[in-house]
């Protein structure tokens, strides 16, 4: 696919299948399986205007090439919400391109016209190609993520 430019938009009901396509590659990379109701309420999550979550899509030449979910929320150390990264996803053929660094500004730019006070996610660790794009864009604090699934 030719680099041209990319266009940043909300997801709407319209996307779902290009959406969808690319949800499923995201689970697959993380060697996921989500139960397909999962699937339904987060696509319905970030369609409804009552639920803090959030998605955007990066489009080159008409086609979704790359996706990004948000939740605000708020927090003990600040007055204003926090805008967890949840979900970025970049389509391999146009990875190297420059799309997650656009999805990742289009984030932060939201963020800021939501008051939020910072922007953050994870990472996994062996992402090597991810985490050089994050350490370019953002700084890597020293916490360590623990988790007890319920």
């Amino acid at each position: 696919m030719k680099n041209t430019s990319i266009k940043i938009a909300a997801l709407s009901k319209g996307d779902y299948g290009f959406w969808l396509h690319l949800w499923q590659n995201y689970l697959k990379f993380y060697e996921i399986s989500l139960p397909s109701i999962t699937t339904q309420n987060t696509w319905h999550s970030l369609l409804d205007s009552n639920v803090p979550i959030y998605g955007f899509g990066a489009w080159q030449d008409d086609k979704l090439v790359g996706i990004t979910h948000v939740v605000l929320h708020p927090n003990t150390w600040n007055t204003t919400e926090c805008c967890y990264l949840e979900d970025l996803y970049v389509n391999e053929q146009v990875r190297g391109q420059g799309v997650g660094r656009v999805l990742i500004e289009k984030v932060y730019e939201f963020a800021h016209s939501k008051n939020c006070n910072r922007v953050y996610w994870t990472a996994q660790e062996g992402n090597t190609t991810a985490r050089k794009l994050y350490d370019a864009i953002a700084t890597q604090t020293d916490m360590v993520q623990y988790r007890k699934n319920l």
